[in-house]
């Protein structure tokens, strides 16, 4: 009875948590502006914490990146914020992140195959075939990816990518997508039809996000089944 008590909080509790991060996702700009209310300037630290955890960290490939820039160039055409002082921090965010990101790959190197519970394997399955199929580029393609964006830079310290190649499209990948996205909510965010339908243009931005990673994972799937069915 103790036990199934439990798992009930359990499951509740999590229920919760999903919940509150959905409503999160889907009310950015309500959220970000009473975290700018509360906090002010220390909003430009917390921004930067989430880029850098998203695109730093492989256990944080959940976190909102194209749709919490699109909300922070909206809040900083109508704020205090400075979406200059923005660009410049959260790129900069954008591109150690990254860096980290493929030190943890370099450094642990094939050992992150073997003990991986933290680190979802699919994800780092479709990203080593998107990087193969894409090489150096799939930095700079990744970073408008959510899931791959956080894996590539893993996948190019594991497969020992030059360092300075690497660094060369780790800081074009980072400036051009935090500029576009910070650029974009920050002209149309804030346009009468795009505020009354913010939640709808949040759910396209991530739909749109997953469309590339979606399509070339159903097609790798039947290229696979193609080449088994071609097999004597």
């Amino acid at each position: 009875m103790l036990l199934k008590t439990l798992l009930c909080t359990h499951f509740f509790t999590a229920m919760d948590l999903l919940k509150n991060f959905v409503d999160i996702i889907l009310h950015l700009d309500k959220h970000l502006a009473e975290l700018a209310a509360n906090y002010g300037t220390w909003m430009y630290a917390i921004l930067f914490a989430i880029i850098f955890c998203e695109t730093g960290l492989v256990i944080m490939p959940f976190l909102p990146g194209d749709s919490l820039l699109f909300a922070t160039g909206a809040l900083c055409a109508i704020s205090e914020l400075n979406v200059f002082y923005m660009f410049a921090l959260l790129s900069v965010a954008a591109i150690i992140g990254d860096t980290v990101n493929y030190w943890i790959g370099h450094n642990i190197g094939l050992r992150a195959f073997e003990n991986m519970r933290f680190i979802n394997k699919e994800h780092l399955a479709k990203t080593a075939q998107f990087y193969e199929k894409h090489g150096g580029k799939t930095i700079i393609i990744a970073r408008f990816l959510p899931l791959i964006r956080t894996f590539a830079p893993f996948v190019a310290g594991i497969g020992k990518m030059d360092y300075k190649k690497f660094i060369m499209f780790n800081i074009v990948g980072g400036i051009s997508w935090i500029g576009i996205f910070l650029a974009l909510g920050y002209f149309f965010g804030n346009l009468p039809i795009v505020k009354k339908y913010f939640t709808l243009v949040i759910v396209a931005i991530i739909v749109i996000s997953l469309i590339p990673p979606i399509w070339e994972f159903l097609k790798s799937r039947r290229e696979s089944k193609a080449a088994k069915i071609s097999q004597p």
